[in-house]
């Protein structure tokens, strides 16, 4: 019987995860530009912008802080390597950290161009729904497969 790779499915899944939370994303939107001041008011988005970049913060500090205690502890009690199916959901939690930190670079450099008068267009909207979206849902699945993972 042939075997996936320890981790290939969580490094599969991570990315397909993203296109189909971006496809839906893309799909659902009605206009082809938005405005990112709500009601147009001048600046107003700056709030939610720290906002979102706090959550992102947050979700990385506990999805590192999580890989580096569960590679840590296994170095520590001197087992070397960790079991083949830690890895999967490890992979998981790398993707959320990588989606979240483009996800931050990706509203600042957005928030940036629309402040220059570009357009913040129906693209670049649901790139930056996905990426965040992307970034929670591989988090929360990703510790859900690690808890399952370690408790049997």
């Amino acid at each position: 019987m042939i075997h996936p790779r320890p981790g290939l499915c969580g490094a599969i899944f991570g990315p397909l995860l993203f296109v189909t939370i971006g496809s839906y994303c893309y799909l659902s939107k009605e206009y082809k530009t938005y405005h990112l001041d709500p009601k147009g008011e001048q600046g107003a988005f700056r709030e939610f912008l720290d906002k979102y970049i706090r959550v992102a913060e947050f979700i990385i500090g506990l999805a590192t802080g999580s890989i580096v205690l569960l590679v840590g502890s296994s170095t520590l009690r001197g087992q070397g390597r960790l079991p083949w199916f830690y890895a999967s959901p490890l992979l998981l939690l790398c993707w959320c950290v990588i989606f979240a930190v483009i996800f931050m670079v990706w509203l600042i450099y957005n928030y940036e161009n629309y402040k220059h008068g570009n357009p913040h267009t129906a693209g670049a909207y649901a790139l930056s729904e996905s990426l965040g979206f992307s970034s929670l849902a591989c988090f929360c699945i990703g510790y859900v497969w690690l808890i399952f993972a370690v408790a049997t």
